[in-house]
């Protein structure tokens, strides 16, 4: 079974691979029910999806009909303004089958005109602290894709006391001083306020190169068990980090099979990542400006 941490301070003990809803975007009923098979195998106790995933959130609620009280459930909204939010907020729930939220974060906040139009007045923070106090949601978050995700996300942490983040973390990124730099400045920031720390990206190989319908994430990502192994393992090395599993559902088994193997005295050196991004081609999947 997978290793279970408290999730920041929602007293939640969450599996340290959080369930990508990204992987049912284009999937069907079948699909979705041997997902959860493997979820319930792994022993998988949280999900996380968003209101823009496809038919993500509709397929969960299939689930949440009978099992709503195996899972902590996050999703999110990419509106910026009060009312929008408070309407894509409804719509998730209607579609997920709940009446009521565990996380809802705000969705890739970092262009600075919508950082401005969310964090103020009717914008979707207003609409979340709402719901909050109408108890309709009980934690609030917010995720950044990209190399600015990490101070894009202090400067959010500075403005509001978010429960959770979510940005990318794989060897490539952190390979860049900058990004690593600022990455684990953050990371210390969330340990002090108990903030949960979520990634995502950590099997991904590179940009896509060509049409494959081996996958279907919108970058290529690592396929054989090997390199998915070493990828997990380096990023659960870092103790206080959730992984947001792989949006494939195909690819989804070998990285929760991974995950319940990592073993903390035992990850890849340094050495043996930069061995693996010449052999595997890992690179950056976000321009680096």
């Amino acid at each position: 079974m997978i290793e279970k941490i408290m999730f920041g301070t929602t007293g939640h003990l969450s599996t340290r691979t959080i369930f990508g809803g990204a992987a049912l975007f284009n999937a069907n009923k079948t699909d979705a029910d041997r997902t959860l098979e493997t979820l319930f195998e792994y022993g998988v106790n949280h999900i996380d999806t968003a209101a823009d995933y496809g038919d993500s959130e509709m397929l969960i609620g299939r689930w949440m009909k009978q099992y709503r009280d195996k899972f902590f459930l996050a999703t999110k909204t990419s509106a910026r303004s009060y009312k929008e939010a408070k309407s894509s907020i409804l719509r998730s729930m209607e579609r997920l089958c709940i009446d009521h939220i565990d996380l809802i974060q705000l969705h890739c906040l970092i262009d600075m005109v919508e950082w401005e139009q969310a964090m103020g007045k009717e914008g979707v923070l207003e609409a979340m602290v709402e719901m909050r106090e109408n108890k309709l949601v009980s934690y609030i978050g917010v995720t950044v894709h990209g190399l600015e995700a990490p101070k894009m996300l202090m400067k959010s942490m500075e403005r509001f006391s978010f429960d959770s983040v979510l940005l990318p973390y794989n060897y490539p990124p952190i390979s860049i001083p900058e990004y690593k730099s600022d990455f684990y400045e953050l990371v210390a920031k969330c340990r002090i306020r108990s903030v949960a720390v979520q990634t995502i990206k950590t099997t991904a190989r590179r940009l896509r190169r060509d049409n494959s319908k081996d996958y279907s994430t919108w970058y290529e990502p690592l396929m054989e068990q090997c390199d998915i192994d070493k990828a997990v393992h380096w990023a659960l090395a870092q103790p206080e980090i959730f992984i947001n599993t792989v949006g494939d559902v195909n690819l989804l088994p070998k990285v929760l099979d991974a995950a319940s193997r990592f073993i903390a005295e035992e990850y890849p050196s340094d050495g043996e990542m930069k061995a693996m991004v010449v052999n595997s081609g890992l690179e950056p999947i976000f321009p680096v400006t």
